[in-house]
């Protein structure tokens, strides 16, 4: 039997210890087929400079996107708090939807991120963790109960990779981002 999932935007709920309905406008929202996201903060220019079509010609900068939801900012507070971070050092919310079926592909947050503060809700997950060696990988593992919060900093953040498995439940996540030295560099004065 199919399960329907609500679509985005229209009054999904996470409940937290206050519930937050996100009403995302348009602008702000992401839809591909395996769930939905919302990014609030700052976000990375993707228009590239130059004529470089390679995905790794030079990003423009980061630019203003949608403030905060005002709903977050609490939930933003707590995390920053727990993480031993100024809550305005987050500049960055993202609120994702995972629909079932739908997972993380390995990867590493950007660069011009530092600090990466999550909390996994809805469905208990397993994040894994991975960095090459000669020979393969290491490998590690943390569970990701719903309504905990998961930090990455140093060098699991910046030398391993990291992925959920795709589930079969709906799941939603809150990643809150700081800037990185990079990224201030490229930020607008006021973001840094």
């Amino acid at each position: 039997m199919r399960r329907s999932t609500p679509a985005c935007g229209e009054g999904s709920q996470v409940n937290l210890s206050v519930t937050i309905t996100t009403r995302w406008e348009k602008s702000a929202l992401s839809r591909s087929g395996t769930g939905c996201a919302g990014i609030f903060g700052l976000l990375r220019d993707a228009r590239r400079t130059g004529a470089d079509p390679t995905p790794r010609s030079r990003w423009r900068g980061i630019v203003p996107r949608l403030e905060i939801l005002t709903e977050l900012r609490p939930l933003r507070e707590k995390a920053a708090y727990l993480a031993g971070l100024p809550a305005d050092a987050l500049v960055q919310a993202l609120l994702t939807r995972y629909d079932p079926g739908a997972g993380i592909g390995w990867h590493r947050d950007r660069p011009v991120f530092e600090h990466v503060l999550g909390i996994s809700l809805g469905q208990p997950a397993v994040m894994r963790f991975r960095r090459r060696r000669a020979g393969g990988f290491d490998r590690a593992s943390a569970a990701l109960a719903p309504r905990s919060l998961y930090h990455l900093t140093g060098e699991v953040r910046h030398e391993w990779e990291h992925s959920i498995a795709a589930m079969d439940a709906i799941r939603w996540s809150i990643t809150f981002r700081s800037l990185s030295e990079k990224g201030r560099r490229m930020a607008p004065p006021e973001a840094s």
